[in-house]
């Protein structure tokens, strides 16, 4: 569901702490998600997330460090412009419409100070974030809605901003429960209500609670409820009757759509990646059944031998036809051999010998090539998987690696080479032991042929493709070794399996394919533990023990 309008007077009731507060970077963190970074004098430095997609707009403040594209939009351009180091005066919400003002001291091109208004509209498929002049005028906009989309409001840059048209409905705060009919949805009835939160309150009060009770405990909420099926709001639903999870009001907002914004940003930074991925994947699937084809061709070639021997052993008897029908001295079974009509017998039976040779050449060539088409298969399937269950940073790491085996060109708009740095490998520290999983092959190969030390534990899933994971520590512990083994199924394709092997063994037991792809490795002994994959008690372990 969208906000409400009584969740978003909650929410903005917690943004007043950043009022005072000095706008510094602001950046990207997909197309329709702007992250500002504000110093505040009493609470210092904090994150403004401001959402306007369709299906999870919303504005909440981001308590952890958090992947941006790497390059900015020019809305984000234009914002940097304008009221990068300007000061937030008064953040408010428009009634209990969903629409939240944030005004503040900005400047013009010439650095002049100037009263800026950013207008947060939290409307569903109409969300968007508008900048507006001191002569209420759009300065930018992030969704810019030309006349012929809508004739009643144009939203576009150099037009008049105007606020969108609203029914009179009464005031929530000072609504009684004699004002209200039960019988008419409250929707239509008062401000800020959407049908889910409407049937709440209608639930609640023929239950025999108070119209004001409700709304005090829904508007001094400090906590999100969620449900599984995403609906949510700043109190029990409880006309639901169903199990739902708890958070801090802005913390819950944050981890509400965690896993489809994820994959949203990743795609839109690393669209690419998913194309050339799905793109090679498909190819190397199409090749291989016309490689096995041709090897099954080639290896039938003793045949054309034989029509050579046999069109030389009978060239002065047999009679030129479109098929000749020979007898074969060995066997003594009549065989039929097709000519080419263009040319005499001799010149067909050269040409079955050509035919004899060229094949017996190209047998071994073909089963290369079919070798290495299976090895190409599997390793997109595997760089498929990893995508899966990557952040934005992963990715790019995967880039890296296209881009170093040629599947991908360099992008040539980096106008300068970065350092490099470590892979983006997680890190987890309990109980006096170091965990360190890889979520892709370069930090896979990182961790394997880097950070390990021989007597390290080293963990794979079997028979998948999925992460390696690396145990340091005084003593391995069974509960230590079976953590390792959870991490190593729940970043593999066996994450939603049941009794999935895992191979367990020293580094030193490690050996390196010479010509492999990166990440592969072979394994001289090792041990082989059984887990029953556990993804909320994995995701309490990464969230307790990661290293940040």
């Amino acid at each position: 569901m969208a906000l409400d309008g009584l969740l978003l007077h909650t929410i903005t009731d917690h943004l007043h702490i950043l009022e005072g507060g000095k706008i510094g970077k602001i950046q990207n963190l997909s197309d329709e998600e702007i992250l500002f970074h504000i110093h505040t004098p009493k609470n210092g430095n904090q994150r403004l997330v401001i959402n306007v997609h369709s299906n999870t707009n919303r504005i909440y403040i981001h308590e952890h460090s958090i992947d941006v594209a790497p390059a900015p939009t020019n809305f984000v351009m234009f914002l940097r412009k304008y009221i990068s180091q300007g000061i937030i005066t008064k953040i408010s919400q428009i009634d209990f419409d969903r629409i939240v003002k944030i005004e503040m001291k900005g400047h013009n091109e010439l650095g002049d100070t100037k009263n800026l208004v950013l207008y947060a509209e939290l409307m569903g498929k109409y969300a968007n974030l508008v900048l507006v002049g001191e002569d209420h005028r759009i300065m930018d906009v992030l969704k810019r809605i030309p006349v012929f989309e809508n004739s009643k409001r144009l939203i576009h840059p150099g037009a008049q901003y105007v606020l969108p048209a609203r029914e009179v409905r009464l005031d929530p705060e000072k609504t009684e429960d004699s004002m209200i009919d039960l019988d008419i949805p409250l929707t239509k009835q008062i401000e800020g209500f959407s049908p889910l939160i409407s049937r709440e309150f209608v639930y609640r009060i023929h239950n025999g609670e108070h119209f004001e009770k409700i709304m005090h405990q829904l508007l001094s909420s400090n906590t999100l409820y969620v449900y599984d099926d995403k609906n949510f709001h700043a109190i029990p639903l409880l006309h639901l009757d169903k199990e739902y999870k708890f958070y801090d009001l802005m913390d819950g907002l944050d981890h509400l759509y965690e896993q489809n914004e994820a994959k949203t940003r990743i795609r839109e930074q690393c669209g690419d990646v998913f194309r050339t991925v799905n793109k090679e994947k498909t190819k190397h699937e199409k090749k291989l059944p016309k490689l096995e084809k041709a090897l099954q061709e080639a290896q039938d070639l003793e045949k054309y031998r034989k029509y050579g021997d046999l069109l030389f052993a009978y060239m002065y008897d047999a009679k030129k036809e479109k098929t000749i029908q020979l007898e074969d001295f060995e066997t003594g079974k009549t065989i039929n051999i097709p000519i080419d009509m263009r040319y005499d017998l001799k010149t067909n039976a050269n040409k079955y010998y050509q035919k004899y040779h060229k094949m017996k050449r190209s047998l071994d060539v073909i089963k290369e090539q079919i070798e290495q088409c299976r090895e190409d298969i599997a390793y997109f399937a595997q760089l498929q998987e990893q995508l899966d269950h990557c952040s934005p940073a992963d990715a790019l790491e995967i880039r890296e690696e296209l881009i170093k085996n040629r599947y991908l060109m360099p992008n040539k708009s980096a106008t300068r080479k970065k350092k490099a740095k470590n892979p983006h490998v997680l890190h987890l520290r309990a109980e006096n032991a170091d965990i360190y999983v890889g979520k892709n092959n370069i930090q896979n190969n990182y961790i394997t042929h880097h950070l390990s030390r021989k007597n390290d534990l080293w963990f794979h899933v079997k028979d998948y493709h999925g992460s390696h994971v690396l145990l340091k520590c005084e003593e391995a512990t069974e509960e230590l070794i079976r953590m390792c083994a959870q991490l190593a199924t729940y970043f593999s394709k066996g994450k939603m399996s049941s009794s999935v092997p895992v191979d367990y063994t020293r580094i030193s037991q490690l050996k390196k394919v010479p010509g492999s792809k990166i990440g592969f490795v072979t394994m001289k002994t090792y041990k082989t533990i059984y887990i029953d994959p556990d993804p909320e008690t994995i995701e309490s372990w990464i969230n307790r023990y990661e290293v940040k």
